[in-house]
């Protein structure tokens, strides 16, 4: 839970779960996250290595950030959390 249970840090494994995104495009499927916060999660998740950060272009910066196998797999926990949510009405 310390490494998954953050806040949003389920959202941004499910929605890169079907591609890479940079950071802006996360932000957006985020819109209730500020960037600060967003910021910090990424980095956390990357230290844990569910997530993987490659910078694309250095003038500007852009940084393009993919699920990592550690985050796939943790996608099957998200998964059941979901089921049992929808199965108790919550």
């Amino acid at each position: 839970m310390r490494i998954i249970g953050n806040k949003w840090t389920g959202s941004i494994l499910w929605h890169l779960k079907d591609e890479p995104m940079r950071f802006n495009e996360i932000a957006r499927q985020l819109s209730g996250a500020s960037k600060k916060v967003l910021a910090e999660r990424l980095k956390a998740m990357e230290e844990n290595k569910l997530i993987t950060r490659k910078v694309i272009s250095s003038k500007p910066v852009a940084v393009q950030y993919t699920i990592a196998d550690r985050g796939l797999s943790a996608l099957s926990i998200l998964e059941v959390l979901k089921t049992w949510t929808i199965e108790n009405n919550l």
